[in-house]
């Protein structure tokens, strides 16, 4: 194998909705460079700092009946009793609520925890205060999605952070998602909640690092199992 093919092989793919903004950056670079050559070096580095916020690696999903996967890439930031946003009329009771924080070096390709139906996307604007901060599942500007699943309901809710400014969304009301499967994704630092169904215990914990579509963090179909964790 060449060089250049190994080099392809361990790069990940950018997301095609990382080229506009790739694009951009690439051209205030030249200009940068036009009118100060120190300056367009900064625009190179910002550049590169783009496309290696857009990519998309691929993921190996663990495959089993009731799995509920990371919806996203980063730090556990909560894991806490909460009521689902309003907007899913999922009622007021509480539900294990686990929460990812996206730093702006993580990967902010979302993807589906579990499989099930789409019943549910509601959008709701908001404001744009720190996503690791508890109040942001309530004040920023969302993206709420509810999936239907045989162990009952799970819901998903993409949130702004900061920087953040557009939550795209993949997937439509009535279609059907595999765990790992992408369902969206968040500019520039953000957040994902998921809500369990009401018995089920989280199998990750606070602090801890998770990949999308890869880590597991809660199992419908053992929901009474639950997990110790040390620091190591």
């Amino acid at each position: 194998m060449s060089l250049i093919d190994s080099i392809k092989k361990n790069l990940a793919p950018i997301h095609p909705d990382g080229y506009p903004f790739i694009g951009g950056f690439a051209f205030a670079a030249i200009v940068l460079f036009w009118l100060a050559k120190p300056l367009g070096w900064l625009g190179v580095l910002a550049t590169l700092w783009c496309a290696y916020f857009f990519r998309d690696p691929r993921r190996v999903v663990p495959v089993g009946e009731g799995l509920v996967v990371s919806p996203a890439d980063g730090r556990i930031a909560q894991v806490a009793l909460a009521s689902p946003p309003p907007e899913l009329e999922m009622g007021p009771e509480q539900r294990v609520r686990v929460s990812i924080f996206m730093n702006v070096f993580d990967v902010h390709v979302n993807r589906a925890p579990v499989a099930g139906e789409v019943r549910r996307i509601v959008y709701r604007a908001g404001k744009f205060i720190n996503a690791d901060l508890d109040k942001a599942s309530e004040d920023n500007e969302r993206n709420s999605l509810l999936l239907r699943t045989p162990a009952g309901p799970v819901a998903v809710v993409q949130i702004a952070g900061l920087v953040a400014r557009r939550i795209v969304c993949f997937v439509r009301e009535g279609t059907s998602v595999a765990a790992g499967e992408r369902i969206g994704l968040i500019r520039f630092g953000s957040r994902v909640d998921v809500y369990l169904p009401g018995n089920v215990k989280p199998l990750v914990s606070e602090g801890q690092t998770a990949l999308a579509g890869e880590t597991v963090i809660a199992d419908l179909a053992a929901p009474s199992r639950t997990l110790t964790f040390r620091n190591d």
